[in-house]
């Protein structure tokens, strides 16, 4: 059992690690960006996590405040900014 807990733990704080790298800032900073083009790609890839949330949004038929603060959460997780 303790095994098992300890498995759960380490997969649950390596998908944590990987989401963390996955914001457009990190993204671009992966991909040697400066400039004009970290800003292009950062605005398009922040484009892109607000149309992924908001299908999200859509699916879990959400509305209101609870559509608000989920896309607000989500967005804010997947583009790794404070916003």
């Amino acid at each position: 059992m303790r095994k098992l807990i300890t498995v759960a733990f380490s997969c649950f704080l390596l998908n944590t690690m990987a989401h963390a790298d996955s914001s457009c800032e990190a993204q671009a900073a992966e991909k040697k960006l400066s400039g004009a083009a970290k800003n292009s790609f950062v605005k398009k890839c922040q484009k892109d996590a607000k149309t992924a949330c908001e299908a999200q949004a859509a699916e879990k038929k959400l509305a209101g405040a609870a559509k608000n603060n989920f896309l607000k959460k989500c967005e804010k997780d997947a583009t790794g900014s404070g916003t």
